[in-house]
Formats: C-alpha cells, structure tokens, sequence
C-alpha cells in the first residue's frame, strides 16, 4: 500500500501545499512510516490567513447563539466520529486507543460544549455615566485572525483548547499541528466541513520554519503556543516584531509535596498513576516527589513497587499503562538524560529501553539526587520521576519553588491547615490537594515563570482571545 501524502485544510476544502519538501510521519510504536506531511511554506500560510480573513468578515459578526449552535453541532460529530479520530491519533502516538477515547475525544467534545456556552456568557462593565452628560460603557470583541501552534502529546485535545475559545469568542484561525501527530487534527477539519463556514477553521502542516511564518505573519493579533520552553521564546521574540499578542503554555517540572501522616501505600500508588500516565509526556505530570524525611524511605519503596507495576508496551495489551514516547527524538533525548545522571543518583527501577522495537521506556524512578541536579531542573517529558526528602514545610515549599518552571503542583496531607498553607505558598498555576493532572472546563489551566502565561479553559481562556474597546457617547 502506498504511503498517503497529507494535504493542508484551507477555507474549507483539503489543498496540496505549494512546497515540495515532505516529513516522515512514523508511527512511534514501532519505528515505521505511516504517513508523508508538507512543509508548509510562507505563501502556503499566507494562503491560510487571506481565507481567515475573509472568513472573519462574517464569522466575527455572527451572533452567541449562532456560534454557539456551531460548536455544539461540531461537539456531537466529534462524539460520533470518536473511532476514525483514535485511530488517525494512535497511528501518530502509538497511545492506548481507549486513552484516546476517553481523554481526547469524549473529553474534547465536552470541553467544546463548554466553550459553546461560554460564547453566550461573555460580559463587561455595566453602562453607566461616569462624566456628567456621557454614557461609557465596554465592549468586548474578537481579535480578528489568531494563529496557533500545538503539541504532539495530545494532539486532538489540544486543538480543542485552541480552536474552542477562539471560536466561541468570534475568531477565526489558522492552526498548526506537530510535525510528528497531525493527522488527528486533520479529521477534525475533515468533520467540521459543512458545520463551521469555509475559512473559519484553517490548518497547515509543517515543521518550526512553518510555525514561524505563522508567528510572524502580519495578519494575526494573537499567537498561541502549547509547547516547550523554548518554542515558547521563539513565539514570543517573533509575535514581538510586529506586536502582537502572545499565549504561551509551557514547560512544567511538577512537584508533589508528600507530608507525614499520609496512608503510604495509597498515595504512592495515587501518585505512580499521574506520573507515568501517557509516558510522563504531560507538561502537568508529576516529575519530582519531596516526601517527609520520616517517610521517605517507607515511601520509596511503596513508590518503586507502584512503578515496576505500570508497564509500557504495545496499546493492544490492556495490562499495558502507557505507550511509547512519541518520537525517535525524545527517545533519544530521554535515554540521555538518564545516562547523564550524576554518580550520586540511584536509579531505583527502570532507566532503559524496553523490547527493540519502537519508543518504548521503563517507569523509572530516581532517588538520592540534588536540586541543583539537570534531572531536578530540567524538563525530562517521559518516566522519569526524582523522589527528595524534606524537613519542614518551608524546606519542602523551597525545594518546590526553586526550579524555573511554574505550571502545576500538588500536596498530599491530612492536615487542612498545611493544605490550606502550602497551596497559598506554591508558586504554581494549578495546586491540587490529595489529587493530581485533573482538569476540568470550567476552571482555568496555565502557568507562571517561564511555564508562560495566558490561560487555556475557563471563561478565562476565553477573554485571552477577545479585546476590550471603551464606547463613549453624548446624551446630548
């Protein structure tokens, strides 16, 4: 059989790009070639943006309700779509099929009935006469045109946070999946054909030269970015050349705060669960535990036993937890890392491949490192978790803070009072007690430090992609 060539979506129908270079789309479970995908070049992103633009004229003056209808029309052929979506997103992840169903799918399209309720409940400041014979009052509209990049670890479900509340809020736009997980996003715009007008929803295919012309175009006013810290700076230093705006969701390096008087065994296996799930590769995974010095060693071995528990390998094996990470490049990047640990490090379990076939890597659990540790500082993205003890609740909250990330955390304690305390002190968007990862439409998600900033969910998310314009009339 043939290898399909991917087209780009642009107003409304699938186009072959302009370019002729092509990616190599693999399939990470096994190392093989499933699919070729354009590189997009800058006249094949300025065709995206003329048709956006022009989509905007009618997009951006239709009504709540009609927004509204649309995104709840797309959320039921997303739910009924669900096995054509999975599959097209497994053979670019190799993710366990029902993960995909359950995490990206079914919860996409709820997180996209939210945001079409959001469109009805957008609100500012009331009219009012605030000089003597003038009536203000707010108005709050969409950009216009927003560009926007996403990740390769959930691909379908981070397109939903991106297309959802710049829709619902009156924009139109131009989006670029990862150049290893497209194909996804691509049945999306495949199932939005005939439910969003032509041009309101454009996708180009390409690599970081593409998503630079996107940053760069003069016809967005916002760029949106989930992704690493360092794409992250790139979007930021190119938005800034024409001043426009940027959402930036980042890097993570999060730590869960284990205090004394936990049940032991229950919550090294809670926390096992959200540091391995979907291999580690979750900006919001747990990747460093500060356990009581009291407990930290009965919690060790609790925690090395949860590990070597979750094993990886092929998503039609249901004993399974995760697949493989998603690229030969973060392989090797992972195995990397993990060779280059300090010789005062112990690896507890794991830190290697597993079988010879695709990207698969041990739950891995590190002990007895530093924080000035790379593997304590840096961003790893797979299964790789550092367990530290700590003395006090100051020591602990130290150790949490001093990295330069700052997206997600979590306390674990029986104690309302440290709950209460440690949640306040945590510079970190999103602090969970007792609980990690879980997110919910109706809340905010996003970052602090050089975890980026911007809020994706939420009415929050939502007001990132409009703008606020103060109307002044004379009453006479």
């Amino acid at each position: 059989m043939a290898t399909p060539t991917l087209k780009n979506f642009i107003n409304g129908r699938f186009v072959a790009p302009a370019g002729t270079e092509l990616l190599h789309i693999v399939d990470p479970t096994t190392g093989r070639l499933v699919a070729l995908a354009p590189v997009s070049t800058a006249a094949d992103v300025d065709d995206a943006m003329t048709a956006a633009k022009s989509a905007f004229r009618t997009w951006g003056r239709t009504t709540p309700s009609e927004r509204q209808r649309a995104l709840l029309r797309l959320a039921d052929a997303i739910d009924a779509e669900s096995d054509a979506i999975v599959e097209a997103q497994h053979r670019n992840t190799g993710q366990p099929r029902a993960t995909i169903a359950a995490d990206e799918v079914a919860a996409g399209a709820d997180q996209l009935r939210f945001f079409a309720g959001a469109a009805r409940l957008l609100e500012g400041k009331s009219a009012g006469e605030y000089l003597p014979g003038m009536t203000s009052w707010v108005r709050r509209e969409p950009i216009g045109v927003v560009g926007q990049v996403t990740p390769w670890n959930f691909p379908f479900l981070m397109a939903i946070w991106k297309i959802g509340p710049a829709l619902a809020a009156g924009n139109t736009l131009v989006l670029k999946p990862s150049d290893t997980t497209p194909e996804s996003t691509l049945e999306l715009a495949r199932i939005s054909q005939g439910i969003l007008p032509d041009g309101v929803m454009n996708i180009v295919l390409g690599n970081g030269g593409t998503g630079a012309a996107i940053v760069e175009h003069p016809v967005p006013g916002l760029v949106s970015i989930t992704g690493s810290v360092r794409a992250g700076m790139a979007v930021a230093a190119g938005a800034a050349k024409t001043l426009k705006r940027a959402h930036l969701e980042l890097g993570g390096k999060a730590p869960a705060l284990v205090f004394a008087g936990v049940d032991v065994a229950k919550t090294a296996a809670a926390i096992a669960d959200f540091s391995f799930y979907n291999a580690g590769q979750d900006c919001t995974a747990i990747t460093r535990v500060l356990v009581h010095e009291s407990i930290h060693d009965e919690f060790v071995e609790a925690f090395v036993a949860e590990a070597r528990g979750r094993t990886t390998g092929s998503a039609d094996d249901a004993d399974n937890y995760f697949g493989p990470l998603n690229n030969v490049n973060h392989f090797g990047d992972v195995v990397r890392k993990v060779a280059a640990l300090p010789d005062h490090a112990v690896i507890a379990t794991g830190g290697h491949q597993v079988g010879t076939e695709g990207f698969y890597f041990e739950p891995t659990v590190v002990t007895q490192v530093r924080q000035t540790d790379a593997i304590v500082q840096e961003e790893t993205f797979g299964p790789v978790i550092t367990v530290q003890p700590f003395s006090s609740e100051e020591d602990a909250v130290t150790l949490a803070n001093d990295v330069n990330y700052a997206l997600a955390s979590s306390v674990w304690t029986r104690d309302h009072a440290t709950a209460m305390r440690v949640s306040r002190d945590l510079d970190f968007g999103a602090v969970w007690i007792n609980t990690h990862i879980l997110l919910t439409a109706e809340m905010p998600h996003g970052g602090f430090k050089q975890s980026g900033y911007g809020k994706d969910l939420s009415m929050y998310g939502v007001e990132d992609y409009t703008r606020i314009k103060h109307v002044m009339s004379a009453l006479e």
